[in-house]
Formats: structure tokens, sequence, C-alpha cells
């Protein structure tokens, strides 16, 4: 756990007929339940609490001039256990997934003495990549339906337990499979160990095992069809007697969602030395046409996919009702977007989307240990690149390529490869690849660098 305290100087009582409302004497509590370890919740955790945002923010006049403020930072593996100290009043902010935002809101209603408010979101992917199901990097499977007779293990109440169930209803496999409960980094050691079948989880999990060489994703959230996102919450009695106060730790988040956007390579290797994720696994989120795009606005699609998302909920775990028309509450956020001279509408119109062969992006990308990021016109290109580092003993952290059906970026190792005529692509699921090759073959990465078919020069 860990307190700020800023304290802010009372006037003096002379002027205290200036004043429009009385000061307050009382200490303000900011208890911000986070999840640091979270790609998609990092501008509304790690990121105030390491630059020091939200002390920028804080109301210092009218009735605030005699306030303190304690700040308290508490980081969590999951959003359930972040609900719990909540509802036992330990917090006030809540940052997490879709799925613990839904039962959040609907808990608090369902007591009937409280309730929260969904305020801001934190990050979001349209396509719903960030949720994946990693198994054993050895295992034969390659698909959803080889773990028919199997277990998998996900942390029970995750955007990544929701987007399971999902899955295997949708793939006639809810009854076949069974659920196991697992923390992240329970599931990820007990991939690595090969002690379980396959293990769903959240951003940036997936990436990890896949980065660190233990897991391969065999079922990414895309494929679930529903976007997914994480987001804010509040008591609602804490934002009816402190909106100012509500409103500052929003304007810091969206200040943290622009110093991410400003410099993605600097943002990777900040929160990589606060998390202890990898920066090229946070360089796969926070980059141009990376996974997390960090915008705060509420938009009527995150509605419509957490009313698809509780109904789910209420046929699978009985979920309590939730009244979304009082949950959802953009008002503040508005205040935040108009203080930062920011446009909230013209946010919430807008969506990033992956866009396949994306003109604006370099199709493949090499991070050199020592030189930085650069960016290749073709995969070739980037395979010639890698093999002359090689010859010259020129470290590389890591690769990065789009998947040739949805524009989603990749680890460059991760992925598949094949080729049709002249182009090679990459993608993030053999079958795909497969179906792209003109003679029905795909390869892996280490196939692909070392093969001498491959050796063309290409325009870098």
């Amino acid at each position: 756990m860990n307190h700020k305290r800023y304290g802010v100087a009372a006037c003096l009582s002379i002027f205290i007929g200036l004043a429009s409302t009385p000061a307050l004497s009382e200490t303000i509590r900011i208890g911000i339940g986070h999840q640091s370890m979270v790609t998609n919740t990092v501008s509304g955790g790690v990121v105030l609490e390491k630059l020091n945002l939200i002390e920028k923010h804080l109301p210092k006049t009218g009735k605030y001039q005699g306030a303190d403020y304690d700040i308290v930072f508490k980081d969590y593996d999951s959003g359930p256990p972040i609900t719990n100290q909540m509802l036992a009043g330990k917090l006030d902010f809540g940052v997490m997934g879709d799925y613990p935002l839904i039962v959040n809101g609907a808990k608090f209603q369902e007591g009937g003495r409280a309730e929260t408010r969904f305020i801001a979101i934190t990050g979001y992917n349209k396509e719903g990549t960030g949720n994946g199901i990693v198994v054993p990097v050895d295992s034969p499977a390659q698909s959803l339906s080889d773990l028919a007779g199997k277990a998998i293990s996900t942390p029970v109440g995750s955007a990544a337990w929701g987007m399971t169930l999902k899955a295997l209803r949708d793939a006639g496999l809810i009854d076949k499979v069974t659920i196991v409960n697992q923390s992240p980094p329970v599931g990820a050691a007990n991939i690595a160990a090969g002690k379980i079948d396959a293990h769903a989880d959240f951003c940036p999990w997936s990436e990890i095992m896949e980065f660190r060489g233990t897991g391969r994703k065999i079922y990414d959230g895309r494929q679930a069809g529903i976007p997914t996102f994480h987001g804010i919450v509040v008591r609602e009695s804490y934002a009816r007697d402190y909106p100012e106060v509500v409103q500052a730790v929003l304007q810091a988040t969206l200040e943290a969602q622009r110093w991410i956007r400003d410099d993605p390579i600097h943002a990777a290797e900040q929160v990589s030395k606060w998390t202890g994720v990898e920066k090229e696994v946070l360089y796969l989120y926070f980059s141009d046409g990376g996974i997390t795009t960090m915008d705060a606005s509420v938009k009527p699609d995150w509605v419509a996919a957490m009313k698809y998302d509780h109904e789910l909920l209420q046929k699978e775990k009985q979920v309590p009702d939730l009244n979304f028309d009082a949950w959802v509450d953009d008002s503040y956020l508005r205040s935040a977007y108009a203080a930062s001279d920011l446009d909230y509408d013209e946010a919430v119109a807008t969506m990033v989307t992956p866009i396949p062969d994306n003109p604006a992006l370099k199709p493949a990308e090499i991070w050199y240990a020592d030189g930085g990021i650069k960016g290749y016109a073709s995969i070739d290109a980037m395979l010639v690149a890698e093999r002359e580092a090689d010859e010259t003993g020129t470290d590389i952290n890591a690769t990065y390529v789009y998947d040739k059906n949805s524009g989603l970026k990749l680890f460059g190792k991760s992925a598949f490869y094949a080729r049709n005529g002249e182009q090679l692509a990459a993608f993030m699921r053999r079958p795909e690849a497969e179906a792209f090759a003109s003679d029905g073959r795909a390869f892996s990465y280490r196939q692909i660098l070392q093969s001498p078919n491959d050796n063309a020069l290409a325009e870098r």
C-alpha cells in the first residue's frame, strides 16, 4: 500500500467570507484500487502514482481550501478483490476490466445501501485482443476444440473468464472443458511448467508468456466477437461529496494517457521499471498499431457490450440485476475533458480499429538493444536485417509484425508465416496462415528466418 500526503494551506479567517462554501478541515482520502500488471489499467493507476499526476489537479479553492489529501494506491492481480475492498469502504475508486466492472455495479446496487458509478475508460481494444487463451509452448493443441476433455485455468470473475465462458459456449464446449480458478502469476507459472492444459488471461499475460517463450496463444479475444476494455468506478456517495476530486482523478488519467501516447517507447521503458512487465511486451500494447488504445471516453459501444456481458453473467453466474441508466455516468469525465481543453464528443465519436495492411504503419519493426526501434517496408526486409544482425552480433530485443487478416500487432517470433506469390504475410494462428499460403504451408518464425529460400533482399 502506498500513501501520499498532500496539504493545502487554510486561508486566513478574515477572508473566510470570500468562500462560497465552508472550507473543509477534514482529510480527504483518495483510495484507488488498481492493477499495475494490466496494460489497460496503468493510466488509471501506476502511472498516476509514479508521476504524481493527481496532485497536479486537486482542488485547492472554495470548500477545499482547508483540506488535506491522503492518496492511497493499492495494487491487485485482478478486479474482484478491488470490488470487495470498495464494498468494505476501504477504497473509493476501482480500476478493472469489463466483467469485473459489471459485477461491481451489480453487487453495489443489490445491497441497496450504496452504489458505484462507472465514470471512465482507461484502455480498450475494439476487437477484443488482450484477452487470450494460451497453451504450453510444446502443446499439440492448435485451437479451442483441441481442449475438449481438458482443463483451462483463469482468474474467475475477470474479463478473461468472461471471454472464456462465451468462447466455450459458442464452441459447444461449455460442458467439455473444466475451468480452474487461478491468478495470473500462478496460471503463467503453471503454463511454463506444463502443469495445466491451458490458461486464459487478460492483458498482457498472453503476450508475457509468448515473449518469455513459455506459452503459445491458440485463441484470441477477437474471436469472441466482443470488445475488451478496462475502466474506472467510484463510490456514488464519494462522487456526490467530492465531485471536484473525482474530476481531478480523471484529469490525471487523461494526462497519463497522453503521456503514453506521446512517447510509447519511453512509457514502455518506465512502466517496465515500475511493474516488472517486459518493456517489449508493453511496447506491443502502447505503440502505434498496438493492442491498447488509450482513450477515456465512454462510448455507446462499451455500454452495449457491457449489457451483453451482463446477460451472459446472469445466465452463467446469477449476477444481480444492474440498472445501467443509473450506473453509467460520464458527467465527471465531461468536466475533466473541458478542464483539459479536450473535446469529449469528438472523443466519443472516434473509434480506433485495427486495419489490415494499414498504409500508415510499417509492416515490420525491429527493436535493437542499442539502436532503438526501426521500421521496415516488408517482412522480407525485416528478416534480411535480422540475419545481418545475427551475423554481426547485434543484439535485438524483439521484432514486431501485423496479422494479415486483422491488422493486430504481434511479436515476430510468435507469428506464423506463409507466402502467396511474392507476398510473405504474418498470422496469429497457423490455420489462417495455411489458408493464405499458395502451397498450403505455414512456417514458424525460426523456420522462415533460417530458410535459404527467403534470402532475397527487399526494399527497406
